[in-house]
């Protein structure tokens, strides 16, 4: 074979495999959405399936069309309360993120205060919110601020354990290069720490958020205090519509912090480029 034709095949072989990683691409774009709806709809299917064979009775456990029916029957009541539990989660998210980031930077700029500080909130998170929470109806009043310290105690450590990990993380080269170059602390801080610190906090944001919506529906509160409810009055049909409704919240906090850190770090970091390419 002659070159001329090796260099005539070579650009339709480059091409071949250019169309195959598109089409990979494209399937696994596809696939990430489609199967778990699928996966899903199998499920709701089983569920209904193994209801009517067994002739189960709907207060033990209902049909999917039950659940659904009451969710939409109930939406105010049930809705009503989930605005209760996302105040409450978000509120708890944000105190969370302020101290979480706030005493990581403290721990960042002096070894001695890490030392000190950061046994106790290892202490908090290892302690069950279940263990906690008499205490907590004991010693404060405010219903609301009940609610806030239980949110923000499971919400809290995920956040300072990964933006204290982040900020610790940073390349020896580049600090050499800063201090080189006569940079302050806080200048080290500001624009070396705290960028490259971004992927790691934005990961603990992503565990907190699923925390806090825990923390705040742990308690005889909103979506809570109707799952209880519903419980005492064996109303199984609008015990799973809040449980469906509460995981769906959860999903989707899930879902819009991925996002949110995906346009963050899609240009410059791995994890991000990864997806994307």
């Amino acid at each position: 074979m002659s070159s001329t034709e090796m260099q005539a095949d070579e650009p339709v072989m480059v091409d071949a495999e250019e169309m195959r990683r598109a089409r990979q691409r494209r399937m696994e774009k596809t696939g990430k959405w489609l199967l778990p709806i699928l996966i899903m709809c199998l499920a709701i299917f089983m569920w209904d399936r193994i209801c009517v064979w067994n002739e189960i009775p709907r207060y033990i456990l209902p049909r999917p069309g039950e659940v659904l029916a009451t969710l939409i029957e109930d939406r105010g009541l049930l809705f009503g309360s989930l605005v209760t539990t996302l105040k409450i989660t978000f509120l708890s998210l944000a105190l969370a993120v302020i101290g979480g980031v706030g005493l990581s930077v403290l721990f960042t700029q002096s070894k001695w205060v890490e030392m000190s500080f950061f046994p106790f909130a290892v202490v908090l998170q290892v302690t069950p919110i279940v263990a906690i929470f008499p205490l907590i109806n004991i010693y404060v009043d405010n219903q609301t601020a009940k609610l806030l310290l239980c949110a923000w105690i499971v919400a809290f450590f995920p956040i300072l354990s990964n933006t204290t990990l982040g900020l610790n993380s940073v390349d020896r080269n580049l600090l050499d290069l800063f201090k080189l170059n006569g940079a302050s602390r806080w200048q080290t801080l500001w624009h070396l720490r705290l960028p490259a610190s971004m992927p790691y906090f934005l990961g603990g944001l992503k565990i907190a958020g699923g925390l806090a919506l825990i923390g705040a529906a742990g308690q005889s509160s909103g979506l809570a205090s109707r799952i209880i409810e519903a419980g005492y009055r064996l109303n199984a049909p609008r015990l799973f519509a809040a449980l469906i409704l509460i995981s769906f919240t959860g999903i989707l906090i899930f879902l819009v912090l991925s996002y949110v850190a995906n346009r963050i770090l899609r240009r410059w970091h791995e994890s991000a480029l990864t997806q994307e390419h």
